[in-house]
């Protein structure tokens, strides 16, 4: 009898489906910390030149205001995507001076909390909002987390593929509840088998030691004997362990994806309900907004987790009501770290190995996740996080230990199909190409990011800082040469004038105070 990928795979292999699949939806939210040349956190506001970063549709700030973001659009052309994050990079540089963009997800030298500014996007109240949260995380966590860089990936497929999906189904109730469905099972398994992207793609098993000034509970071991850097051995992607944002509060957090509803009601509660260790930060009382509330979360942003279901909300729509309205639309992979080896930090090929894995992800047998199995999900990333390079590293499954190779080269093996059916849509051997690059850091664990770092490093005898100042500054020099064609360079200029004009329409149109802006804001969860 055929196993459910077998019976997925033949419904994909009949007539329409390549089509269907050859239009793969998928957009890149990467960050870039701006760096002085001398390697330290830019003190400098946001370029005007840039825009507005409240409204700006591709050149934003995430946390710190020296925390750049740029954002692809929606597109089914992998190198369309590659060169628009390329052509965004190359404007920027057209305008940032003497200033670098970092080349790494763990930061450059910092000076502490107050060497790092938070972001600001104007005086309306959502760019109020928008700060005070900012305040808030840096309250909860420090603002050194707020230095830490990745790249966001967006996912989805068109909805002419959903419709004939349903239809091949048999139309099962409405429409959007089977989307939603579907894309749950997908979530459910990527966190099951996330840890597999984190060694695959991991390039932050170092930091500058500048970073944990202060602390002596990380757990690293010094990689050189000045102490400049500090280092898992093993390590393959720090920032998605203790170093990143956790919380202990959010521990207790029992965040389900088996229904959307669950997965909403679980946020709502935690927006919504008071937290005591939170109370000690200002709350509104005499206009002092040090966070947004006193809650385990301020927003659904402030649970971190490896990957998100999402919708594209309506103005002023906060993202929960966006999925209780009308369901998933796409996901977002949060788990992945900036490659300093690449000019724009990821490829092609990662691309296509993150479009077998979440197909693998969504076609798979996807069971109800229980508590026993989030426990061990736990677990396994933190091994990867911490070890998962060490030679026989062993992972959990149900069924008992199995070493991480084991199951890597399963999965792999598993994803062939998958990669025949992309093939065949697209013509070529490029997907088959990034399953073989994976297969091949599967047997040999020093063909990973996370390793090369550490050779480098070593090779070189260089700390983390000058390795990744070395690459940012080879980068920097890439980009400043690298052509921007006259309509693109006179698209961003407008995009930047365009948004400027937006942030400050935005200001002029505010009806009411930012007491009153927030209560309503939070009257979406109540209304849930």
């Amino acid at each position: 009898m055929a196993s459910h990928l077998q019976q997925q795979l033949a419904v994909l292999a009949g007539p329409d489906y390549p089509a269907l699949l050859r239009n793969l939806q998928r957009g890149i939210e990467k960050e870039s910390l701006r760096i002085t040349p001398e390697g330290r956190l830019a003190q400098t506001p946001h370029p005007v030149a840039l825009g507005s970063p409240l409204t700006h549709s591709a050149i934003t700030t995430d946390y710190s205001e020296a925390l750049l973001e740029f954002i692809t659009p929606v597109s089914t052309g992998i190198d369309d995507s590659l060169d628009t994050l390329a052509d965004i990079h190359s404007f920027v540089y057209r305008h940032l001076d003497n200033e670098l963009l970092w080349s790494a997800s763990m930061p450059c030298i910092v000076n502490g909390d107050d060497s790092i500014p938070v972001a600001l996007y104007g005086s309306s109240n959502v760019a109020r909002m928008k700060t005070v949260y900012r305040y808030g995380l840096g309250h909860r966590y420090g603002r050194l987390m707020q230095t830490i860089a990745g790249i966001h990936y967006n996912f989805s497929l068109p909805e002419a593929y959903w419709q004939r999906a349903w239809e091949d189904a048999g139309s099962p109730g409405e429409r959007r509840d089977y989307i939603t469905e579907r894309y749950l099972g997908l979530i459910r398994n990527f966190r099951r088998w996330s840890w597999l992207l984190i060694y695959l793609f991991g390039a932050s098993p170092a930091v500058c030691s500048s970073f944990l000034r202060g602390r002596e509970d990380h757990g690293l071991e010094p990689f050189d004997t000045a102490g400049k850097t500090l280092h898992r051995p093993w390590g393959t992607a720090l920032r998605m362990g203790g170093l990143g944002y956790n919380s202990e509060a959010q521990k207790g957090l029992n965040v389900c994806y088996n229904s959307l509803d669950s997965y909403i009601h679980t946020l709502r509660e935690a927006i919504l309900q008071p937290h005591k260790a939170y109370r000690a930060f200002g709350n509104g009382r005499d206009g002092d907004y040090q966070q947004l509330n006193d809650s385990l979360l301020q927003i659904e942003n402030e649970f971190y987790s490896t990957i998100r279901p999402k919708r594209v909300t309506r103005s002023g729509e906060t993202p929960l009501n966006a999925l209780h309205r009308a369901g998933i639309e796409y996901i977002e992979v949060r788990c992945i770290d900036v490659n300093p080896f690449l000019p724009v930090g990821i490829d092609a090929e990662q691309i296509r190995f993150l479009d077998c894995f979440l197909l693998y992800c969504m076609l798979e047998e996807s069971p109800a996740c229980e508590e026993t199995e989030k426990a061990l999900q736990a677990s396994n990333l933190e091994k990867v996080v911490n070890q998962g390079r060490e030679p026989g590293l062993e992972l959990d499954t149900p069924e008992g230990p199995r070493s991480l190779q084991a199951l890597a080269e399963e999965l792999l093996q598993r994803m062939t199909g998958i990669a025949d059916l992309l093939d065949t849509a697209h013509g070529g051997k490029a997907y088959h190409a990034a399953l073989n690059a994976q297969r091949s850091k599967v047997a040999d664990a020093e063909l990973t990011p996370s390793a090369r770092v550490l050779r480098e490093m070593r090779e070189a005898d260089l700390p983390f800082f000058r390795l990744a100042m070395g690459y940012s500054e080879r980068w920097a020099a890439h980009f400043r040469q690298r052509g921007l064609s006259p309509e693109a360079e006179r698209a961003y200029a407008a995009e930047a004038s365009r948004s400027l004009a937006a942030q400050r329409a935005v200001e002029a149109d505010d009806q009411c105070n930012f007491e009153d802006y927030l209560a309503a804001y939070y009257a979406q969860y109540r209304a849930l």
